[in-house]
C-alpha cells in the first residue's frame, strides 16, 4: 500500500477526479519503483480522516489518523 498524504481539498473532487488524481500518483509512485497500491489519505479535522483507495485496504485505513500516517512517512517522490 502506497498511501498519500493530501490536502483537505482533495475531498472536494468529485469521485471521478479523485479516482483520476490516485491512478496519477500511483502511476508515478510506480515510476519512481514504489510497488502496491495507491490510497489517498486527508484530514477531516479533529481526528479525522477520509480515504480513498480498494476496499480492501479499508479495514487498515479506517484504524488510522493523520498523526499516524506523518509520523510513518518513509519517502517522498517528486517528478
Amino acid at each position: 500500500m502506497i498511501i498519500f498524504p493530501l490536502t483537505p481539498e482533495f475531498g472536494n473532487l468529485s469521485g471521478a477526479d479523485q479516482d483520476r488524481e490516485l491512478a496519477f500518483l500511483g502511476s508515478r509512485a510506480n515510476s519512481a519503483g514504489l510497488r502496491g497500491v495507491a490510497v489517498a489519505v486527508w484530514d477531516l479535522g479533529m481526528g479525522r480522516v477520509a480515504f480513498r483507495g480498494p476496499v480492501s485496504c479499508y479495514p487498515f485505513l479506517s484504524g488510522i489518523n493523520m498523526r499516524f500516517v506523518m509520523a510513518n512517512v518513509n519517502r517522498e517522490i517528486s517528478w
